[in-house]
């Protein structure tokens, strides 16, 4: 083969850094602003801490199943299955799967798992829309 076409390894650029990062921070403190102020507007009015907790810890946990399933991909081994890592974003740790989409540049090109992803942050969000803005009476009228 000819080797004027393949590329040499210490030729090809490092693919450490996140492209657009700035933007994709503003994005994703955004994105956070609606469950972290709903967070603490029910700590401080009495309500329960744990959703406090909550929101990090599953952060954490997706986050590490993102990172365990990005590392047995590259080894051919067994892979995390997408349900679990749905159920992790689902129980709050969306924040962490988004960061680790990003940062481990890991399940950014699957398209029908990106469609899940974005309909479980979308309905994170409605939720606290409801729950802040409109008294928690839509999400309740309709779905309850």
């Amino acid at each position: 083969m000819n080797q004027r076409f393949q590329p040499k390894a210490e030729n090809r650029p490092e693919k450490t850094s996140v492209r657009f990062l700035k933007l994709k921070l503003a994005v994703l403190l955004l994105l956070c602003a609606l469950p972290v102020y709903g967070v603490l507007a029910i700590g401080l009015r009495g309500g329960s801490w744990l959703p406090v907790a909550v929101y990090p810890l599953m952060s954490l946990i997706a986050f590490a199943l993102y990172g365990y399933d990005k590392k047995q991909a590259r080894a051919q081994g067994q892979r995390t299955p997408e349900k679990l890592l749905h159920a992790a974003e689902l129980l709050g740790g969306w924040p962490g799967g988004l960061v680790a989409q990003q940062a481990l540049r890991h399940k950014t090109r699957k398209f029908s798992y990106q469609m899940v992803f974005w309909l479980i942050v979308l309905l994170h969000e409605m939720f606290w829309i409801d729950r802040l803005l409109l008294g928690g009476n839509f999400l309740g009228r309709h779905f309850y």
